[in-house]
């Protein structure tokens, strides 16, 4: 049993037990997080798709922890102009782990 659930403008692939890493919820560690943005289910040969989202169907995950990526850096640069930009980034995400899938 699987399901293909939206969260933050990205679609993951999830079934009981899978860890995902979200973008950045309002959640503290431990919290338990209903995702109700369900895209497809699919259960032994039964197969529910969505128009978009299939009605009825959430899937209950806890939050294992709120950290960041490893730093991504950014350099720009423009020959004989003398341009030169460092910085850095590090996203913050949500990690989560799949407890149970609802289906009514």
């Amino acid at each position: 049993m699987f399901a293909v659930v939206e969260k933050g403008g990205k679609q993951y692939k999830v079934s009981v037990g899978s860890v995902i890493n979200v973008e950045k919820l309002d959640a503290k560690v431990g919290d338990e997080v209903i995702l109700d943005n369900v895209l497809l289910v699919s259960k032994d040969d039964e197969v529910l798709i969505g128009k978009p989202y299939v009605d009825g169907v959430k899937i209950m995950a806890q939050v294992l922890k709120q950290d960041k990526y490893p730093k991504v850096t950014v350099f720009k640069f423009k020959r004989k102009k003398h341009y030169r930009r460092k910085y850095g980034h590090r996203q913050p995400f949500t990690q989560l782990s799949i407890k149970e899938i609802i289906i009514p």
